[in-house]
């Protein structure tokens, strides 16, 4: 533990209370606890110092505990200080040793205070060789702020599709300087974190935070990428009418496709009931909009950032806002008697108002990390500077461990399969 993590002051008996919480995930996490004795044997991390900017969860701590036993020494800190849970940044500071600054509800200040604070910390002042990032937060500071680091940086992975937008906007300017993983772009990730993992998690808070009945209601679900259809298939299950609205000519009619309607924003907030933004852009939901939207319409974002709901907007409009209405909901009064209510600050609601996906989501998503950050701290010279896959293989081996966790089989190809698919003389 480091003399600046020392500041978070104890409270008797929450360690002991994350430390529990930790150990309920694990058991839900097959994929991270297979990785956990395989670095313990092969230590792949020796002698390498890793700043991660995560959210600090349970799920988290089971994968800072899985670098640790592969000999990486981790500093920490939280990617949202809404969803940072005390107990858990507790126990990876008694338990595991591990230099944690997040403290649940700080200010914009103290976030990037506690970012910057994990990239001193790392090497004892020396600057991270490894970093893993959620949203981009980290990899931003590391380069404006703490530009000396950035030449001892083999490489990086970042786990949200924001934060590789972010990333790519950096490499088309020649800006980052070392190797990223994009480990929110592969096929398994899209399936599992994205449309299954966000789609049960916004849900989830979603219902928490409002209390709302979906079926029946006019959902409007700004965004049709991977979270987005998921939100929008889960919140039909549930009985809502679905409104989709997208940008994207492609996006657009894969939703038309599957029967969702497809409206411009400015046509579809007089219709709505229930709005999740999920498109990682910003101004989705603005002040215009606000001006239509209908009494009692629910405003919630899914994107990482609280910039697609147009929060000051809001604020700025409204002559009364009436605060935690329910856990996680305040109410915004506008002149004409109107009131709108907004979840999570305009956060991200399902990390916000619930307790984020659940530990067989993370379990794939945080393992793919694991095994990619592996692969850079072997093979990140051979790296270019930019966004790169995660190799396919990887991909595969950790669908491959989880299915065997799961106790499921496959069929394997016969040889004459092999035949047939490698020849192209063969038809029909």
């Amino acid at each position: 533990m480091t003399d600046a993590s020392r500041r978070y002051r104890s409270v008797p008996g929450l360690a002991e209370l994350g430390d529990g919480r930790i150990r309920y995930s694990e058991r839900m996490m097959p994929l991270l606890a297979a990785l956990g004795a395989r670095f313990g044997a092969e230590r792949p991390f020796a002698g390498l110092s890793v700043a991660a900017c995560l959210h600090v969860t349970a799920e988290t701590a089971v994968l800072i505990r899985a670098l640790r036993a592969g000999g990486a020494q981790v500093t920490l800190a939280a990617s949202n200080p809404l969803s940072t849970q005390d107990d858990i940044a507790e126990a990876l500071r008694a338990r595991d040793g591990v230099a944690v600054f997040a403290k649940a509800g700080v200010d914009r200040l103290a976030y990037y205070e506690h970012i910057l604070a994990a990239l001193d910390a790392c090497a004892d002042g020396r600057g991270p060789d490894l970093v893993i990032d959620d949203g981009g937060d980290l990899v931003s500071t590391l380069h404006t702020e703490r530009p000396r680091f950035l030449a001892g940086v083999r490489g990086g992975c970042e786990g949200t599709t924001t934060g590789v937008l972010r990333l790519r906007r950096m490499a088309a300017e020649a800006t980052l300087a070392f190797p990223v993983v994009a480990a929110s772009d592969t096929p398994v990730t899209r399936i599992v974190d994205n449309t299954h993992g966000t789609a049960q998690s916004v849900i989830d808070g979603l219902l928490r935070a409002s209390g709302v009945l979906l079926a029946g209601k006019t959902v409007v679900v700004a965004g049709f990428g991977a979270c987005g259809a998921g939100i929008a298939d889960s919140a039909r299950a549930l009985g809502a009418r679905i409104v989709v609205t997208e940008v994207d000519p492609v996006r657009a009619l894969d939703a038309v496709l599957r029967g969702f309607r497809v409206l411009p924003m400015a046509d579809a907030a007089p219709l709505g009931e229930v709005f999740v933004t999920a498109t990682g852009s910003t101004e989705v939901i603005t002040a215009e909009h606000f001006a239509v939207l209908r009494d009692g319409a629910i405003l919630a974002n899914a994107g990482h950032f609280d910039a697609e709901i147009d929060v000051r907007a809001l604020a700025a409009a409204a002559v009364a806002v009436e605060t935690d209405v329910r856990p996680h909901a305040d109410a915004y009064e506008l002149p004409d008697g109107r009131r709108l209510l907004l979840l999570a600050e305009g956060r991200v609601v399902n990390l916000v108002a619930a307790g984020g996906h659940p530990p067989e989501v993370m379990d794939l998503a945080f393992g793919i990390e694991a095994l990619a950050l592996a692969w850079l701290a072997a093979s990140a010279a051979k790296l270019a500077p930019g966004v790169h896959r995660v190799p396919q293989d990887i991909d595969a081996e950790a669908a491959r461990l989880v299915l065997t966790a799961l106790g499921t089989k496959l069929d394997t190809l016969t040889e004459s399969q092999r035949s047939y698919q490698a020849n192209w003389h063969l038809g029909s």
